[in-house]
């Protein structure tokens, strides 16, 4: 016995509209993952208030998800201390992270964001790019670019090449 056609439209109708549910269950849980990728990462940022490749980094990472509150100080020496951050790892600005990481001069926002979804050992105090490599974020001088590092500081004192950047696209 073959169902009628009010029986068919009824088994139709109920596949369609699981059908529009199952999508828009799909379309919520797809736009609840974006909202978490689009909330901002928080970062501290002490430079000097003259310094203008500090201020060019900062719009980097602002246009990267992150969040910068800027404290603008004349010596920012005793914060590199107090992070651990030894001398010859310092660079012209320091980012401290919610969860007390340091980012010593123009660590691209790439490998920040990079860092902050990985875990780490209590040993790890943050990343640095040593000195100002030209065409790093925030040092671009038209189409120079020097190669550099960026080093996985540890507490001890000790560093691992975190990352060795060889072209300005690498950064992005």
């Amino acid at each position: 016995m073959l169902p009628n056609k009010y029986s068919l439209k009824i088994i139709a109708t109920f596949f369609v509209v699981a059908l529009i549910a199952s999508c828009s269950d799909s379309d919520a849980v797809r736009a609840e993952s974006n909202t978490a990728k689009a909330q901002p990462i928080y970062l501290d940022v002490y430079k000097s208030s003259t310094c203008g490749c500090c201020k060019k980094w900062i719009s980097h990472i602002d246009e990267n998800r992150f969040q910068s509150k800027v404290h603008d100080r004349n010596d920012i020496s005793s914060i590199k201390e107090k992070r651990g951050i030894q001398p010859r790892y310092r660079s012209c600005h320091t980012a401290i992270s919610e969860d007390g990481y340091a980012f010593e001069g123009h660590v691209p926002a790439k490998f920040i964001q990079q860092f902050l979804n990985e875990k780490h050992d209590d040993t790890v105090i943050g990343l640095s790019v040593p000195a100002m490599p030209l065409g790093s974020p925030g040092m671009e001088m038209g189409d120079k670019f020097q190669p550099y590092k960026v080093l996985l500081l540890k507490s001890d004192g000790s560093y691992e090449i975190y990352s060795n950047v060889q072209s300005y696209e690498e950064q992005f």
